[in-house]
């Protein structure tokens, strides 16, 4: 399960994005080439806009589903990436890292943003089901 990998790299100083990605690392989901993209995806992209957890399993969402993937499969990579923020904003109303984090800062922010690493986690998981 990513969920439980992600919150505990989460919890031990990796970004947002960057626990999500290597959990599915970790899981031989995708290719550790994908880590260091996961950097400049976390704090929202380091200007407060898109969440990490969004944006980190929409990079394991990209290279499962996208343009020239390596499971030859005709999944739509846009597709899945829609379903996905549909689901997070059901849960969590929006995507913004800044709204969904306001009012927090240091650990107090780590705690809270647990939630957000673990939905996305919930989510990506139901998604990558269908992977051929």
């Amino acid at each position: 399960m990513i969920k439980d990998r992600a919150i505990k790299y989460f919890m031990s100083g990796y970004s947002c994005s960057e626990c999500i990605v290597q959990a599915c690392i970790d899981e031989g989901i995708c290719d550790s080439s994908l880590l260091p993209c996961a950097t400049t995806f976390s704090g929202g992209m380091s200007s407060g806009c898109s969440c990490g957890s969004v944006t980190g399993a929409q990079i394991v969402l990209g290279y499962l589903f996208g343009r020239g993937n390596k499971f030859g499969n005709s999944i739509s990579a846009r597709e899945k990436a829609a379903e996905f923020v549909e689901e997070f904003k059901k849960r969590n109303k929006v995507t913004c890292c800044r709204i969904l984090s306001a009012g927090y800062s240091g650990s107090e922010r780590k705690n809270h943003c647990t939630k957000f690493v673990s939905d996305a986690c919930e989510i990506l998981e139901e998604l990558m089901k269908v992977k051929v």
